[in-house]
């Protein structure tokens, strides 16, 4: 089993710190299957309006069943007992993203909540009329399904898992600091993977690093890939693609055996073969979007006027896999060391 040791990143103050304390910020906990994650039963608790929710989720890997976990847990803490929830995978499939939310809009849900951009995609195609709110999207504007993330204008609305990716490649060179190209992979189909690939191209080369990128639009071709770039690149960097993020295990038995560290956008994709990163905690970003359901559904916000939201600075999971690094004979910083001894 894979050894790894993770550490929420202090980038604020010690007085927001112990504000956000204050305010009952939730960590990481174990996640279960989302199939077998218990929701509430929509009873009415003395006299409470119960309403049905439906979530549909791209596919199954540990980011989004995080999510949907951090949302649930919320959502019953805030709502107990007025919450149905008709939990829905689309096992990575356009097509059943479409049918699942045709099939919630005949329903009549009273909320959609869909987890990453394919999903969130096909919920605002099926209704202009019942609230979304969206999770695990990179750019909800970039991708079509807002007029701003300031001001969506619609019936969307949400949370955005944008990468802090300047302190992504800052850590990159810091595990290899002789690094003269980095491979970027990602999945060409999926907008917010563009979009990730871009900025990931403009931080990497804005230190003096040369990208190149790796593409892929399905599972099968990782590992052809993966082995392409090998003997062409000094280290490796992984957003939060859906795709790749579910076959971790498959590109890093390629790279990290021909001795390519890999920095990665979210600390389960770390835990599941990759080098490191600074990441998401995606439990939380469940947590705030069901905050936001809540102020939708009994306080009568207006999704049209919600802003995107984002998780703070300081809910930044450091993450690295101790495994990989000595497989790699990386030694970490002293810097780095010391925040894991923190």
């Amino acid at each position: 089993m894979k050894k790894f040791l993770k550490i929420t990143a202090l980038l604020l103050s010690l007085a927001m710190v112990l504000a956000l304390a204050a305010c009952g910020g939730k960590t990481r906990p174990a996640v279960t299957d989302p199939a077998e994650t218990p929701a509430a039963t929509g009873t009415d608790v003395q006299g409470a309006a119960s309403f049905k929710i439906g979530v549909i989720q791209l596919l199954e890997h540990d980011a989004l069943n995080a999510n949907y976990q951090g949302f649930v847990d919320e959502i019953n803490n805030l709502m107990p007992g007025q919450v149905e929830i008709d939990y829905q995978n689309a096992q990575g499939e356009q097509t059943n993203c479409t049918t699942i939310v045709n099939k919630f809009v005949s329903d009549g849900v009273d909320m959609i909540f869909a987890i990453a951009t394919p999903a969130a995609q096909a919920a605002k195609t099926a209704t202009g009329d019942i609230p979304i709110l969206i999770s695990s999207v990179t750019d909800p504007k970039e991708a079509g399904l807002v007029a701003s993330n300031e001001a969506p204008g619609a019936n969307l609305t949400g949370t955005s898992d944008l990468n802090p990716i300047e302190q992504q490649s800052e850590l990159l060179l810091q595990l290899v600091p002789d690094a003269k190209t980095v491979g970027v992979f990602y999945n060409s189909g999926e907008d917010n993977s563009i979009f990730q690939y871009n900025l990931a191209k403009e931080a990497l080369e804005a230190k003096g690093i040369e990208v190149q990128a790796y593409t892929v639009s399905d599972a099968t071709q990782l590992e052809t890939v993966a082995q392409s770039a090998v003997g062409k690149i000094d280290a490796a960097y992984i957003g939060t693609d859906n795709l790749i993020a579910s076959s971790m295990g498959t590109i890093s038995k390629v790279l990290t055996e021909a001795g390519v560290p890999i920095i990665c956008g979210e600390a389960n994709m770390v835990e599941n073969g990759g080098t490191a990163t600074y990441g998401l905690n995606y439990y939380n970003l469940g947590v705030k979007t069901a905050q936001m359901a809540y102020e939708v559904l009994i306080n009568g916000a207006d999704t049209a006027t919600m802003p995107i939201q984002y998780l703070p600075a300081e809910e930044l999971d450091f993450t690295v896999n101790e495994e990989i690094l000595a497989q790699l004979g990386i030694e970490l910083t002293a810097e780095l060391a010391a925040q894991l001894a923190e």
